[in-house]
């Protein structure tokens, strides 16, 4: 068992704090311990953050992203320890943690490439008088991150954020402070001067302090939805800019003409990838018309995923006793159980916390299931006889993440993504989620804030524009321009 401490400029940082346990999902083993850190714990790594932001903010942008190119290579040289480390500390299957690391390169990939995305403007917008705009760094920034993908959302602002010229405070989940801390070391390795990247852990003081804090600029935030507006209106309120990613009901509406097979496993590895714990994963199920024979290959499928072998384990005992309380009122409240994965144990690890794929039919819109995030593997399925119907269940919920349509029908595919509200669709996908440069980021509730944090929205997020007007010839004459 190791101490996590907190990392500032490039070093670990002896406390006094209390200690929490780091408890691994998989079978309830300590993996560590972390300091609950305060707000003096913020404004050191604040202090430091600011000295290193004079040197670093005036490296040319070609010369910070160098650093980025050997992290990139440090990361996949590391990449099967990586792995290791989120799924010891997250708790999903090695498969994922390995798709999860790659993202993660590939994240990246995409901050080495920005030295060929961001290009200032420059125009004669008159005789003799050029305009141009120039992407600033802000200074300190901060990323508040969850537990559900401890290596990869990270990297979804580090990177850029850091080549963009700032400095960073990363407040990793307390759940799973490991794989953060471990970014840090790497890029240490990697050459990125002391101070560019720190990481301070604990829980809500923690928050507080980096949303109270004046010197930090702009704060990027994913969690639950009820966090995230706690976290965008405290922010903004310290007039800080502030995008906060939260939660998610995404809806699969599912036509008669829809392919079976490939509908079938779309949907099944979508609720149940990452054991439902992701923001894209697939909650509901809209049934449009006669759609019970790929109803009951969804449940072939859903009984394929086992878990301990290809499906991991929910977060905590608290998560696990959610996702079941859930599963238990649906039924209750009339819904039927098709596939039931309460009561789950795995051989060999009775100490992990475990929820087998789950689908639920006849469920209403009104029941809890229907509208609220389960963050789990269950899909609740919601029956309708058009899809003007099934639009109507998906435009009432609060959340606008992520919505997709299976069907065979291109004309019934536009019709219904034109339609749906929500930031993210697919068609016969049933996580859709941008690949570099598009920028991933929701609607409504599942978003809060102007900007996206990763691909090329990115940019507008970490860097103030600044307009500059020149003037160098005298003989040109004055007028209303200048």
């Amino acid at each position: 068992m190791l101490e996590t401490k907190n990392y500032i400029a490039g070093t670990y940082v002896d406390d006094s704090y209390e200690k929490i346990n780091v408890v691994s999902p998989i079978d309830g083993t300590i993996l560590s311990t972390m300091p609950m850190s305060d707000a003096a714990a913020v404004n050191q790594a604040v202090e430091v953050a600011k000295k290193a932001f004079t040197s670093w903010s005036k490296k040319t942008l070609k010369e910070r992203v160098q650093v980025f190119f050997r992290f990139r290579n440090l990361l996949e040289q590391h990449r099967d320890e990586l792995i290791a480390l989120v799924h010891q500390e997250n708790g999903k299957t090695k498969g994922e943690a390995a798709a999860e690391v790659d993202k993660g390169i590939e994240l990246c990939e995409f901050a080495c490439s920005l030295p060929q995305i961001v290009n200032d403007e420059v125009q004669e917008v008159s005789k003799g008088v050029e305009c141009r705009t120039t992407h600033v760094p802000m200074g300190v920034v901060a990323s508040i991150t969850p537990f559900n993908f401890p290596h990869m959302v990270p990297l979804w602002s580090v990177p850029n954020a850091l080549a963009l010229g700032n400095c960073m405070i990363l407040k990793p989940s307390e759940l799973v402070p490991l794989s953060a801390i471990r970014i840090g070391e790497l890029l240490t390795e990697a050459g990125l001067p002391e101070g560019v990247y720190n990481v301070v852990n604990g829980g809500k003081a923690v928050v507080e302090a980096i949303c109270d804090h004046p010197d930090i600029k702009a704060v990027s935030f994913v969690g639950s939805t009820k966090v995230a507006k706690i976290v965008y209106q405290r922010a903004t309120s310290n007039l800080k800019r502030c995008a906060a990613l939260g939660g998610a009901k995404n809806h699969l509406i599912v036509l008669d003409d829809a392919h079976v097979d490939m509908a079938a496993s779309n949907i099944a590895a979508s609720m149940s990838g990452c054991a439902g714990q992701r923001c894209m994963a697939a909650s509901a199920m809209v049934a449009v018309g006669q759609v019970d024979h790929i109803i009951a290959r969804l449940c072939e499928e859903a009984q394929k995923i086992i878990c301990g072998e290809n499906l991991g384990a929910v977060i905590s005992a608290e998560a696990k006793a959610r996702i079941e309380g859930y599963i238990t009122a649906a039924e209750a409240a009339g819904a039927e159980i098709l596939v039931d994965g309460r009561n789950t144990v795995v051989a060999g690890k009775e100490g992990g916390f475990y929820v087998a794929p789950t689908i639920i039919d006849k469920v209403t819109p009104d029941m809890a299931i229907a509208k609220e995030e389960v963050f789990g593997p269950v899909l609740a399925i919601m029956r309708t006889d058009t899809i003007d119907e099934a639009l109507e269940i998906e435009n009432a919920s609060n959340y606008g993440n992520a919505a997709a349509v299976f069907t065979q029908s291109g004309g019934l595919a536009r019709y219904i993504m034109d339609r749906v509200s929500a930031g993210m669709v697919g068609v016969n996908v049933g996580v859709p989620v941008p690949r570099e440069p598009f920028s991933f980021g929701g609607w409504n509730d599942s978003r809060f804030g102007s900007h996206d944090i990763t691909g090329r929205s990115s940019i507008a997020f970490w860097t103030y524009l600044k307009k500059t007007t020149t003037k160098w010839n005298p003989e040109a004459k004055t007028n209303w321009m200048s």
